[in-house]
């Protein structure tokens, strides 16, 4: 399974590139550009099943720093500040991971 068997090739081309820049990445615009805030419940669930790398039940600071790369292979990890204030956005009870009901909340919310 991938993002592309959900998204469309040219959103994600245009969400990556609108966040080529160091310190560029804004998470709610990202997932609105690629097209994820106009999703089902259960393709949500699929592509937060496919940026949960570990299998976790979460998406932790390790994962979010390559979020980029699962959208696309050729795209740069986000910097340190990129992945706090991500973090920061999604997850809302604080125990330093995004779980798939947050990661729903902060895509409904973009």
């Amino acid at each position: 399974m991938a993002v592309t068997d959900f998204l469309a090739a040219s959103d994600i081309a245009l969400a990556i590139n609108a966040c080529k820049a160091k310190d560029s990445f804004s998470p709610k615009m990202f997932l609105k550009t690629v097209g994820l805030s106009k999703k089902n419940t259960t393709e949500i669930k699929r592509i937060f099943t496919i940026l949960d790398q570990d299998k976790s039940g979460f998406i932790e600071q390790d994962e979010l720093q390559l979020f980029l790369q699962n959208f696309s292979k050729g795209a740069r990890p986000l910097t340190a500040a990129e992945t706090r204030g991500f973090l920061l956005q999604g997850d809302s009870d604080g125990d330093g991971k995004i779980g798939l009901e947050e990661f729903s909340a902060l895509v409904k919310s973009s």
